[in-house]
């Protein structure tokens, strides 16, 4: 069984090699999409009864492991100097570092590896993290998928 829980941020980025507008500042309205595999809990009378997880715990370990890191943060990698030291003179901004630049392959991979130890069969039931979905447009989407994690 399969269950996948939706939840949404707001950052900025650039890609500073692009060669095309990715190069500018600018920002998007991003969708994570988590994607949980198990079994449905057995357990006769627990709350979580017949779920592979409940969606309200899904959310609250997505958020806190990504969704409320990124929120409303420049997303950058470390070695655009430029934006960077421009991010440095705004006291108190929330700019995260990627050893990659910030694409939306590069994002998807990062936060399978930071939600994938939160998700290892907590139930008994075989819990385990399929992918992540990250859309950076409604109309673009990168997966990072366990069987390509290696």
């Amino acid at each position: 069984m399969r269950i996948t829980r939706r939840l949404e941020f707001d950052a900025g980025h650039r890609i500073a090699a692009h060669d095309n507008l990715c190069r500018h500042l600018h920002g998007h309205r991003y969708a994570l999409e988590v994607t949980l595999a198990g079994d449905p809990i057995g357990l006769h009378g627990a709350a979580n009864e017949g779920m592979v997880m409940d969606f309200s715990e899904v959310k609250a370990i997505a958020a806190e492991r990504v969704v409320e890191r990124w929120d409303h943060a420049f997303l950058v990698h470390r070695d655009d100097d430029i934006v960077r030291a421009f991010l440095a003179s705004i006291p108190g901004h929330r700019t995260i570092e990627f050893d990659s630049p910030p694409t939306a392959e590069h994002l998807a991979v990062v936060a399978f590896r930071l939600l994938d130890p939160a998700f290892r069969d907590r139930y008994g039931n075989h819990l385990v993290l399929e992918r992540v979905r990250l859309y950076e447009t409604p109309n673009c989407w990168a997966d990072a998928v366990r069987e390509d994690m290696g």
